[in-house]
């Protein structure tokens, strides 16, 4: 069999400036890849690299040639395992890239035997949890703002990024404009233990379910510390990177957030999610802010999640492809009617 690859970096203006502790931004770089077979079936990825992680545009385009030759040299769209332990084998780091590499040959080998992602792993798409939206720092009034029309929206689950001096004033604001609404809470790294300990006390207040990644990475004994004092169920995220920090961070947290970007392949998250099972944690499967090319396939993924934040590419003005059905939360997989991913 005969494959042929490119690739191509694509802006993806915001549809507001988005902002966490560490930063802002209002346009996303994605790096969306094309793998086509000699039957002019095609499959589409993309990568979302993070700085955070050592990622950027530039970095996913200097080793996606070599990524790509493994893929054109394999020739087999479903020898996933063999091409997967060859790319990493290739590129150790660089994980966005991958993913984007093994979301399209996951679409591509789906195609070929013309079914959903979903159907081909065998997962029941009525197990889908709903996704969460993010509400992103700004002003109190702009976030109550951005709050009341997530919920006009139809949004059951936000996410509120916090990690500021004015958080209590933020989540009291989100919470007038949603009092109905699930809240979930993520510091991104941006508390001491002893002050995320006073934190989750006050989340606790407002029903917050569970708090996201409340202090650096870099303190996995002030994760301990957090986990032992929180009155809420604690998440990592920045402190669960690879499969082998699944275990690492399982006397700690309850919950782990997944995202194909840190872990670089759909394969690998899924053997991410059996790991976590297995220490007891519950799952959930996070995403950077990206196009469709690459939420879609993570949608796929949903029935074996207990939490979905696969918001990325509702955060976009624009977004050229096409995915799963995301509207008022609802991750639609059954509704599909093109096999693949989705992504159009």
């Amino acid at each position: 069999m005969v494959l042929t690859t490119e690739f191509e970096r694509v802006e993806l203006p915001l549809a507001d400036e988005f902002t966490i502790s560490r930063g802002s931004q209002s346009v996303a770089e994605n790096v969306v890849v094309r793998v086509s077979d000699s039957a002019g079936m095609t499959g589409v990825g993309a990568a979302a690299p993070s700085r955070h992680y050592g990622e950027t545009a530039d970095t996913v385009e200097a080793v996606l040639p070599e990524l790509l030759a493994v893929v054109e040299e394999v020739g087999d769209p479903h020898a996933l395992d063999r091409i997967e332990r060859r790319l990493r084998k290739t590129v150790h780091d660089n994980p966005a890239a991958r993913a984007a590499v093994s979301i399209a040959l996951h679409d591509l080998a789906a195609k070929r035997l013309g079914v959903p992602l979903y159907k081909l792993w065998g997962l029941d798409p009525d197990e889908s949890p709903k996704t969460s939206f993010t509400i992103g720092l700004d002003t109190t009034e702009r976030v109550r703002e951005k709050t009341k029309e997530a919920v006009e929206a139809g949004y059951p689950i936000l996410k509120i990024k916090l990690g500021t001096d004015r958080d209590e004033e933020l989540l009291e604001a989100v919470r007038d404009a949603a009092p109905d609404t699930t809240l979930r809470v993520d510091a991104n790294e941006g508390w001491t233990p002893r002050e995320a300990v006073r934190k989750c006390e006050l989340l606790a207040e407002y029903d917050v379910e569970f708090v996201e990644q409340p202090v650096p990475a870099e303190d996995p004994e002030g994760l301990a510390f957090v986990y032992e004092r929180s009155p809420l169920p604690i998440a990592a995220d920045e402190s669960c990177v690879t499969l082998e920090d699944v275990p690492a961070v399982a006397d700690r947290v309850d919950i782990v957030n997944l995202k194909l970007m840190k872990c670089g392949s759909l394969r690998e998250a899924t053997r991410m999610v059996h790991t976590a099972r297995a220490h007891g944690l519950e799952v959930m499967l996070g995403c950077m802010i990206e196009t469709n090319a690459a939420i879609a396939a993570a949608c796929h993924l949903a029935p074996l999640l207990d939490y979905a934040d696969l918001d990325g590419s509702l955060l976009l003005a624009d977004d050229e492809y096409e995915g799963v059905d995301l509207t008022d939360g609802e991750i639609r997989l059954g509704d599909l009617d093109r096999s693949g991913t989705g992504a159009k």
